[in-house]
């Protein structure tokens, strides 16, 4: 009797067990399901459904599911590259929702999906995550703090996403994790010393961000294999680093020391990479036998010294770049072997070969006398020439210190028929356009970057009077392009052929050099492919007290006229399609987002006819708020000098610019939308209101809004969308106004529509549709 009710207790017991799990796989099987409703059905996931045994699914590239004890630990779905935008309707908050009923979950890798919205932190109720890979989405805002409570996270990739802000302090609450990787965001601001802490971490992978200032101690982080920065800001100071590293990326950054000799205990790295950065020093020729190296890339720097033919080289190295830099002597004779399969670069330098053009020696002595870097024979020489040119200028001891030059040349020049008192110009000596001084070393704001910096645009420099004078025919009437309140403009070639737009500006008042030191620093920094960028700059001088008579900004030249030519004068003939008009849009957008989240300048005031297009029809902003387009420097100074104690009131001001701009943005795309100019603002309102009234109504009641000249060219939903960015970055009320990450956001989303629908509309034709004729 006892053998029977046991074997019935037995029994009832596996059938509950039975029924738990089948219920455990009924949840898990709705949860996927919801998630790929969620992901709008991708075409990756086109098999899943209601009889799919998720458990035992076969595995592929795309799509992995892994069960342990009938509970799901791992997830992995990877879209196709490229993935578009999800719909409006997608929120992150309930995809995140779904996710957390996954509880067991270990592994979670969702690519290339079209995630957008910020990261929840309701995330972090996957508690048992050790893996989160979210890299190739739209994800943006910050990295939220929740995920310092996933004390078992040993991975984390968000590549390729628009997330910003500073890398925070709580990653020291994550001491198992071993791979960081946050490449291709906008994240700013230096890194958090808490990152020396990490003593797990083997790959930290930051490149293409916009950090900046000096790193912290890494050599604490001995285990560290992996460190990939290029493209920011960081400098001046080389890294300290441990010695295991296997790859080392720091190209494209602000480096001005020289390599340090630790470097030779680096036995296991193979991959170098410390090209376009201002390295100073001696080329260590320990670089060349490292015996792991197989990748050495030291271009563009200022790496001086004398190299040596009989330097022996690890027969691993495949790849060499030298170029650009200030070496004399000969190349070295194993790396001229007959080996196929290796690379080797070594142009511009001033070395003792008929291969690959060189500079004659005396270009590379001058160049490392420009940069400080010279034998002690000739810095006696060098101070008795400073010391001449300082009998001569004077009162501007400040700026040859600033600009970190031997010397000013000053020269008087003659006016006619004026009674002010002679100017003087100031003439730096050997003005190189690779030269970098302190001035521009300072790294607060992101500099020339590939992410945005326009391509083939020449580093930033100090130009001579001579320079500006050639490049203007003596300022000639025919190089006058027209007189603002910004100044005079002129129309300029340089030596080198390119041409430039030459600004002019008059001082009311009398500074040294000394007061435009941090505006200067800032100007040269704001590079960005939607702004009209600055190339460089010149002082004219007054001689009695070397006070600033001129300032001479210098441009890159624009040559497709004003957006407003293109939309509302329509000078010959010419206008704009439907999608070119949301390019132009998106590039105005994305100029403001640099100009308020990189570089802090709000209030910049923009009209369409500050929107310039260039020969590719890219939008560039070219009136931006520049600080020494103030009316008063004393009002510039009074702004430089607030306190902590005005914080809050900083704050204020900078959400009011900012909210203002976006009003500018919404002025700009209404004419853009219905093609004519308006006279004033209160039209202006009439129209937001019309548009307002069209939103809710049909596409026909949209379309009679629209500029007739692109009526048949705009899809239904891309119109609607620009329409209700429009009306919202027109609300009277500063703080209903949409973020400048939001209209950048809706835009893309209007393009992604458009764009589709132009591909389709293609299709449909059989045949590329002609550029002549082509309405997308």
């Amino acid at each position: 009797m006892a053998q029977v009710v046991h074997n019935s207790v037995l029994l009832v017991i596996v059938v509950l067990l039975v029924r738990i799990g089948l219920s455990q796989q009924s949840s898990q099987t709705r949860t996927l399901l919801r998630i790929q409703q969620l992901l709008n059905f991708p075409a990756v996931l086109s098999t899943w459904n209601n009889n799919t045994d998720f458990c035992n699914l076969e595995p592929d590239s795309s799509v992995t599911v892994v069960c342990y004890g009938g509970n799901m630990t791992q997830l992995h779905i990877i879209g196709k590259k490229g993935a578009v935008l999800l719909p409006r309707n997608f929120s992150m908050n309930a995809f995140v929702n779904t996710l957390v009923k996954l509880p067991d979950l270990k592994v979670l890798t969702l690519v290339s999906l079209g995630l957008w919205g910020s990261i929840p932190g309701r995330i972090a109720h996957l508690s048992s995550l050790e893996i989160l890979n979210m890299s190739s989405n739209f994800l943006y805002g910050g990295i939220p703090q929740e995920i310092s409570l996933l004390s078992g996270l040993r991975t984390l990739i968000l590549d390729g996403n628009m997330l910003a802000g500073q890398l925070p302090e709580w990653f020291r609450a994550l001491p198992l994790l071993t791979v960081l990787s946050l490449k291709h965001n906008v994240l700013n601001g230096s890194l958090p010393n808490s990152l020396s802490e990490l003593e797990n971490l083997r790959v930290l992978s930051l490149s293409h961000n916009h950090f900046y200032g000096e790193l912290p101690d890494l050599s604490t982080l001995t285990n560290l294999q992996v460190l990939e920065l290029e493209d920011n800001g960081f400098g001046p100071q080389f890294p300290q680093l441990g010695n295991k590293l296997v790859t080392l990326k720091l190209s494209r950054n602000k480096f001005r020391s020289s390599i340090p000799a630790e470097v030779n205990s680096f036995y296991q790295l193979q991959y170098l990479d410390v090209a376009l950065n201002s390295l100073v020093g001696p080329l260590p020729p320990v670089l060349f036998s490292l015996q792991s190296l197989s990748y050495l890339n030291i271009s563009r720097n200022k790496l001086t010294g004398m190299v040596f033919d009989n330097i022996s080289c690890n027969d691993e190295l495949k790849f060499v770049d030298l170029s650009s830099n200030l070496l004399t002597g000969s190349l070295p004779k194993c790396l001229l072997s007959d080996d196929k399969n290796r690379v080797v670069l070594y142009a511009r330098n001033c070395l003792v070969t008929e291969e690959q053009q060189q500079h004659p020696v005396s270009f590379c002595r001058n160049e490392a006398l420009a940069v400080g870097i010279v034998a002690e024979g000739k810095k006696k020489d060098r101070s008795r020439k400073a010391v001449l040119a300082l009998s001569i200028v004077g009162s501007v001891v400040g700026v040859i210190v600033l600009l970190g030059i031997g010397f000013f040349v000053v020269r008087r020049k003659n006016e006619k028929n004026t009674t002010k008192k002679p100017r003087t110009t100031l003439i730096i000596e050997n003005p190189s356009a690779e030269y970098t001084s302190k001035l521009f070393s300072d790294a607060r704001y992101i500099s020339q970057t590939m992410k945005f910096a326009p391509l083939g645009l020449s580093t930033y420099r100090v130009l001579s009077y001579e320079e500006i004078e050639e490049a203007t025919n003596n300022f000639d009437s025919s190089a006058f392009m027209g007189e603002g309140s910004q100044g005079q403009i002129y129309r300029g070639q340089l030596k080198d052929g390119s041409f430039v737009a030459i600004r002019c500006l008059k001082m009311k008042r009398r500074y040294s050099t000394q007061n435009f030191t941090h505006h200067i620093d800032l100007i040269s920094k704001l590079r960005h492919r939607h702004l009209v960028s600055a190339l460089g700059h010149c002082f004219e001088l007054y001689l009695d007290d070397s006070s600033v008579s001129r300032i001479f900004l210098v441009f890159e030249y624009v040559p497709n006229g004003t957006l407003k030519s293109w939309i509302s004068e329509r000078h010959s003939r010419r206008s704009l399609t439907w999608t070119q008009r949301i390019a132009a849009a998106v590039g105005i957008a994305k100029g403001l987002q640099f100009l308020h989240t990189v570089a802090g300048v709000y209030s910049n005031k923009i009209k369409i006819t500050d929107v310039l297009l260039d020969q590719n029809l890219v939008a560039k902003i070219s009136s931006y708020n520049l600080p020494l387009m103030a009316e008063s420097m004393a009002e510039v100074s009074r702004g430089k000098s607030s306190g902590g104690s005005k914080d809050h009131s900083d704050n204020e001001r900078i959400n009011q610019e900012a909210q203002a701009d976006i009003y500018d943005f919404g002025v700009i795309l209404l004419e853009i939308i219905r093609g004519r100019a308006f006279k004033s603002k209160g039209e202006i309102n009439v129209l937001r209101e019309k548009i307002q009234e069209a939103i809710s109504s049909d596409s026909v009641a949209r379309k009679s809004i629209v500029d007739p000249g692109v009526q048949n060219e705009c899809i239904d939903q891309s119109l609607k969308t620009m329409m209700e960015v429009c009306v919202r970055c027109l609300l009277k009320d500063p703080f209903t106004r949409p973020s400048i990450e939001d209209v950048l956001w809706n835009l893309q989303f209007a393009a992604q529509v458009q764009d589709a629908w132009c591909g389709e509309y293609r299709s449909s034709e059989g045949s590329p549709v002609s550029p002549k004729l082509s309405i997308c």
